[in-house]
């Protein structure tokens, strides 16, 4: 199971406005803080989790038409195609918003539920052979999915194992990349649709958590499957340090937690996502794999990588962030933030075919170096002087 942590569309995927240099912040550090919070909470967690959940609604349209298509007997290749492709964008911006797992994500288990890996292979077989629950996943679709099925038969990767071809190769399923040929059973189409419209309900729970409020459409989706919503307003809580109802004290602490995320991410990038395949001393460790059906795990790193970019320095330009309240404090270590996450992302983007030569790659290493570089300067340098 992936390791939990507790602690507007952008403008363009995977590029940001870390630009660092003077602003016109004030010299008091609250206030300076708090233009770095609004920013942040607006136009990179909530315009991240909004694209995710939009990217989410195509996907749930395009499955249940291929369970149509599949009740018909009629082809499904373009559906399929697209259908990847939809998975493919709400993983981007799930792994873009890895940085600020923190919040709904981690109290009401929504990491977990959506992202856990591997598979368990033999279980989903035994589902989808057990007519019984295979007709209540019909009948009740994504809330069954989501109520009664264990966190290894649900989220991401059991909709990527669906979507994505894999060949068996020494007893083990290796993806190619390539959308699954238009094969499926029915019970593999119902179960798709039910993975889903979970995925779906869970994505737009994490929007409705930080934004206080989703479109009728996505609400009524919310109602239709039950779901339960909590009235964290959670963008509220942060962008509101100190007022009543707010957890957060003061921006420091806003901020401080901005950066913890930022530490956990690439400590799990570094230690568990690269490191255990990296090690792969035990079949458990060799199988760590992110996405190995759809072969988008160094997307999915950099993405991480790039959560952390987005965090620190802001999503869109012109954003004020944390960068800026560091660089007026300690120019040259904002300059060696910004440049470490340049490299951790161009050193993943390095690392050619990971799901399949992991194992003592000296790429893999040199990526795992670079991120526990930056998760080290993060955590004793730059949350040390927002605490001062």
């Amino acid at each position: 199971m992936k390791k939990q942590f507790l602690f507007v569309a952008l403008a363009a995927l995977g590029l940001t406005a870390c630009q660092g240099g003077p602003t016109d912040v004030t010299s008091d550090k609250e206030e300076a803080l708090q233009k770095a919070v609004t920013p942040y909470v607006n136009n990179t967690v909530i315009a991240t989790y909004r694209n995710m959940s939009d990217a989410g609604m195509t996907l749930l349209e395009q499955t249940e038409a291929i369970l149509d298509k599949v009740e018909k007997g009629e082809d499904y290749t373009t559906l399929m195609r697209d259908a990847g492709t939809s998975w493919r964008l709400m993983r981007k911006y799930w792994e873009q918003s890895e940085a600020f797992l923190y919040g709904p994500a981690a109290s009401h288990n929504i990491d977990p539920h959506i992202d856990s890996w591997p598979l368990d292979f033999n279980a989903m077989n035994a589902l989808l052979h057990d007519q019984e629950r295979m007709a209540a996943i019909e009948e009740e679709g994504g809330a069954y999915v989501g109520d009664k099925l264990g966190y290894a038969l649900k989220g991401f990767h059991a909709a990527e194992y669906l979507l994505f071809e894999s060949v068996e190769v020494e007893g083990r399923a290796v993806g190619t990349g390539k959308t699954h040929a238009t094969n499926l059973t029915h019970a593999e189409a119902v179960y798709l649709l039910g993975i889903v419209e979970d995925l779906t309900q869970q994505a737009i729970l994490l929007e409705y958590c930080w934004a206080g409020e989703v479109s009728d459409t996505k609400m009524k989706l919310l109602e239709d499957g039950e779901v339960d919503t909590y009235e964290d307003k959670y963008g509220w809580q942060m962008m509101n340090a100190g007022k009543p109802g707010s957890i957060y004290v003061t921006y420091q602490e806003a901020a401080e937690e901005i950066i913890a995320g930022c530490v956990d991410i690439a400590g799990e990038v570094a230690e568990l996502k690269m490191g255990n395949p990296y090690i792969s001393s035990t079949p458990e460790e060799r199988d760590y794999i992110e996405s190995p059906y759809s072969c988008t795990s160094t997307e999915d790193f950099a993405d991480n990588i790039r959560s952390i970019q987005h965090a620190y320095c802001g999503a869109l330009a012109g954003d004020h962030s944390v960068s800026n309240y560091v660089y007026r404090q300690d120019a040259e270590l904002d300059a060696r933030v910004r440049k470490t996450i340049e490299e951790a992302i161009a050193a993943i983007q390095d690392i050619d075919n990971f799901e399949n030569t992991a194992q003592n790659n000296p790429q893999v290493k040199a990526a795992i170096d670079k991120v526990a570089e930056l998760e080290e300067i993060l955590d004793d340098e730059v949350l040390p002087l927002l605490s001062k």
